[in-house]
């Protein structure tokens, strides 16, 4: 297969470029001093896309490339992939889902903590060494909290294990009620964190869900409710939550995902009741392995004729 181009969108993990590099003829859009050029002169050659949940095959990327194939995501995540027009053109789609279920679901506990116990103000704290002048201020409880849950999927379900050993009440919203769980189902977004405090925003991007989080659901949530996303960044109206936090309507928030990533709103950076994360759910040498492994495991099985192993199209 190494006569296959494959086109990486941008860096993802050295691991994977190396694999990749040494199975097919690997370009890196990232590399290039002319994106324009470079498809002008190789577009016939290029029969796979990689990409990841912040650049993928959109639909110029798409129409550039007349002989693609095949586009793997090193993501779980496929809303920066114009699946519409794959479907089109016959162009299989894959991405990598389970086996970053487990660290998302950690990291969604982690900035729970860190947002209610303010880890990371306690930690500047003592490095400051403002202990010495005094303790520092309480902070509020995780167990036995009421928690909400927006998408009940792989990655809601394994938040929702981690939360029932912390004693919590839990309840979600889903676009239908799940089978088999005795958590509360609520079929409206605010009424859900309306009666939770805890909000924690675990779905996929799709055109229904983008700004689930408004205005109205923030305000439901109210001045004592924390919001959580390790979603997508284009899960919650930014502007909405910069003013409500800043207004004290909202008691805090843990981000991992933002919209414009890597830019951050800017008014979220000096407070202490907000925790930050740079898109690093997933981002451990175990979990990028593995999503390596499956990205390289569905572009075999479809250039040597089976069945990819977790297609989306």
């Amino acid at each position: 297969m190494e006569a296959v181009g494959v086109l990486m969108t941008c860096h993802m993990s050295a691991y994977l470029e190396q694999e990749l590099d040494e199975r097919f003829k690997l370009f890196g859009l990232w590399e290039l001093h002319s994106k324009t050029q470079f498809l002008e002169q190789n577009s016939d050659s290029i029969l796979a896309v990689v990409g990841n949940a912040s650049s993928n095959a959109d639909s110029d990327l798409i129409d550039a490339l007349p002989h693609l194939q095949i586009v793997a995501s090193y993501s779980v995540g496929v809303d920066k992939i114009d699946l519409n027009k794959c479907k089109k053109r016959g162009i299989r789609v894959t991405n990598t889902p389970d086996v970053l279920t487990d660290d998302v679901a950690d990291t969604a506990i982690g900035l729970i903590l860190a947002t209610l116990r303010k880890i990371c103000a306690c930690d500047g704290f003592v490095k400051n060494g403002r202990w010495k002048n005094g303790d520092f201020e309480l902070t509020t409880k995780f167990s036995g909290k009421v928690v909400g849950i927006v998408g009940l999927g792989r990655i809601g379900s394994a938040i929702a294990k981690r939360v029932e050993a912390f004693g919590c009440t839990i309840s979600y919203h889903s676009r239908t009620k799940k089978p088999n769980t005795n958590y509360r189902y609520y079929s409206n977004i605010v009424n859900l964190a309306a009666n939770c405090q805890i909000l924690i925003v675990a779905c996929s991007l799709t055109e229904e869900t983008c700004h689930i989080v408004n205005r109205e659901v923030i305000d439901a949530l109210g001045p004592s409710g924390v919001l959580i996303n390790i979603g997508r960044g284009a899960h919650i109206d930014e502007p909405e939550l910069v003013s409500a936090l800043l207004e004290g309507r909202l008691a805090g928030a843990g981000l991992d995902v933002f919209e414009n990533e890597p830019e951050v709103p800017e008014p979220l950076l000096g407070l202490e009741n907000v925790v930050l994360l740079p898109h690093v759910g997933s981002d451990t040498f175990e979990t990028s392995k593995a999503m390596a492994d499956l990205v390289i495991a569905n572009l075999e099985a479809h250039f040597l004729h089976k069945p990819l192993l977790t297609p989306v199209i």
